[in-house]
């Protein structure tokens, strides 16, 4: 029986459990008895927070971000300076962001509009980005290019200050806490992600 989760991913943390990489910790390091065979579902940045999926199906990732339909990613980003309604416009419409090298993508249109800062959220220790002039923006794309959405802000003269997944399609973080982690069962996991269920639950298999 495979086993789902949710993790509040917190600031300068690795999405994977073990590895060689310098700086920042694992999420192994967590103080949580994860099962044998776990994985994250994709990744978010070191210095990114927020939802990250993790299971020990094998099959999740390609369901979700390698399928046919596009599955929605929403995230809360904090930008420099106030955002104008004409930049705002920019970022719904698409951008052009640099992939690598000279290899640019226009970015489809995406869900954008302006928001308070994250109910509950508190400025790191030694973050001074709160105290200059900033928007809190809510963000949502149906794709995960590499540092997509920080790109995105930036294309629009606006860097990015801090960057917080806080859905995938209707997975919410919801008040899980930074390091906080929350099973779900399988049904209720294929069910709020809109993957089709496993024969196993779908009654189609013996």
């Amino acid at each position: 029986m495979h086993r789902y989760f949710l993790l509040n991913k917190p600031y300068n943390m690795l999405s994977q459990f073990k590895g060689n990489e310098p700086g920042g910790r694992m999420i192994g390091e967590l103080d949580f008895d994860f099962p044998e065979g776990i994985h994250a579902v994709g990744r978010l940045d070191a210095t990114s927070e927020g939802l990250l999926l993790l299971t020990t199906n094998k099959k999740i990732t390609s369901l979700l971000f390698q399928g046919k339909e596009p599955h929605s990613r929403t995230y809360r980003v904090m930008v420099k300076n106030h955002v104008s309604d004409e930049k705002l416009q920019q970022l719904r419409n698409g951008v052009s962001i640099r992939i690598s090298g000279d290899l640019y993508y226009t970015t489809p249109p995406c869900e954008a509009h302006i928001t308070p800062a994250p109910a509950g959220l508190l400025p790191r220790e030694g973050e001074v980005a709160w105290n200059v002039p900033h928007t809190w923006l809510s963000i949502t794309i149906f794709e995960g290019k590499f540092r997509q959405v920080r790109k995105m802000v930036t294309a629009i003269g606006h860097p990015c200050r801090r960057l917080i997944r806080v859905a995938i399609e209707d997975i919410e973080l919801g008040d899980l806490p930074p390091g906080g982690i929350r099973e779900l069962n399988e049904e209720t996991f294929f069910r709020l992600l809109k993957l089709p269920l496993p024969a196993s639950l779908s009654g189609s298999g013996k």
